[in-house]
């Protein structure tokens, strides 16, 4: 079918199909045992176990919305072939439910790109909650296949923001990581403008770095080979770093982005005075307030006595690598991809170790065999609440428990 017309081809809320897949939503992610905690003010106790549920936990709105809405395109064109323009969410059930639905994946290269070659007009795309860069929305438009846009509203907003450093000439000096693909397309926005420019930081390691070459103390050959790749084309740092705007990727770690702010516009006034700080700098908190709720109720749950703590979620999950990364500062912390991380025969757990990158490990007697336990459990922003509640049955297993829910 040829395309038509860009609202023809074009949609962003949908198809009116809501309660038609809310079924089949239901079935795939509501989980019994987190109705029960919830109705036990995210409590449970059996014998000396006690199982503390985050009160912010799991999927989020935006995740939500971009899952109902893969849902609603599967109904509405159930003869067509639907491609995903990556993972929708990061979270390994989801995507393999999608794929059972008859829904193809694409993969990008190494550097992040995909290849829209074979993308026919008579396709439907599917564009994931994080987005997708300029060039890959305009080479997908270009096909004149049916796009179904579920970019999440919170990373909307951080687009306007960071347009809006490109227009006024301002560097968009975005915290997060710059392979991921929320961040890529964050980026791409700046280049809307002549003259854009962005540079990406990961921690406050880097941003320290930054702060370093904006009071003088910086190599310049140095300092472009190790931000090459998160850095615009044709940044030159003794140019772009005197006007700088501060963003970031909506899922990382709150108090880190507000630091790093903090720390940017101080260096600016210690090079250049107050009055350079006051026109050549600017910062906007843009962490989603989902990202921000989840990340408030586990501060607050760390506030108990607790033996452990279980994060759920995908170990490509930036919001979950946040939340374990906060309960890691005060409480032993199992960052696990889903219940199956966990072994109750075996008394094992297999996690991703909070703060560093890339490594997971197997642990034994992570939960002492006697005595009272209190082990506090959140989930990341794309965990769906049957993973959750999962994982505290087998919390609960591990130490020969069993939780009656019917």
């Amino acid at each position: 079918m040829a395309a038509t017309d860009e609202q023809s081809t074009y949609f962003r809320k949908g198809f009116g199909l809501k309660a038609d897949v809310q079924g089949d939503l239901s079935a795939d992610y509501n989980g019994r045992i987190v109705d029960a905690l919830r109705e036990r003010d995210y409590t449970l106790t059996l014998e000396d176990v006690t199982i503390r549920l985050a009160r912010e936990f799991g999927f989020c709105y935006g995740v939500e919305r971009a899952v109902e809405y893969a849902y609603q395109t599967r109904r509405k064109f159930p003869d067509r072939r639907l491609l995903l323009v990556g993972e929708i969410i990061h979270n390994p059930h989801v995507n393999a439910k999608l794929r059972s639905m008859g829904i193809e994946i694409l993969v990008p290269d190494a550097d992040g790109t995909f290849d829209f070659s074979a993308v026919r007009a008579e396709d439907v795309v599917i564009l994931p909650a994080f987005g997708v860069t300029m060039a890959a929305f305009e080479a997908l438009r270009a096909t004149g296949c049916v796009l179904v846009d579920t970019t999440c509203g919170s990373v909307l907003n951080v687009w306007k923001r960071v347009e809006s450093y490109a227009r006024d000439g301002f560097t968009a000096l975005i915290h997060g990581k710059y392979y991921h693909e929320e961040t890529r397309a964050t980026a791409s926005q700046v280049l809307k403008y002549p003259g854009g420019s962005y540079l990406v930081v990961r921690d406050m390691t880097e941003a320290h770095e930054v702060c370093a070459y904006i009071e003088g103390h910086g190599d310049r050959e140095a300092f472009l080979a190790r931000y090459r790749k998160a850095a615009s084309p044709g940044f030159d740092p003794d140019v772009h770093l005197r006007r700088v705007g501060v963003a970031n990727q909506t899922t990382m770690l709150a108090k880190e982005s507000l630091a790093i702010g903090e720390e940017v516009g101080n260096a600016i006034q210690r090079a250049r005075g107050d009055e350079a700080r006051a026109r050549d700098f600017r910062t906007f908190d843009t962490i989603c307030s989902a990202t921000q709720e989840r990340q408030d109720a586990v501060i607050a749950l760390l506030e108990e006595p607790l033996t452990a703590m279980i994060v759920i979620g995908g170990f490509n999950s930036s919001n979950t690598i946040s939340l374990a990364a906060l309960c890691a500062e005060r409480v032993p912390t199992y960052h696990i991809e889903d219940a199956a991380g966990i072994d109750p025969d075996a008394g094992t757990v297999h996690f991703r170790r909070a703060g560093v990158k890339h490594v997971e490990e197997t642990a034994s007697g992570w939960l002492p065999t006697e005595g009272p336990v209190r082990v506090g459990v959140t989930a990341g922003a794309s965990t769906p609440n049957n993973k959750i509640g999962e994982t505290v049955a087998r919390i609960l297993a591990t130490r020969g428990l069993v939780l009656q829910t019917a």
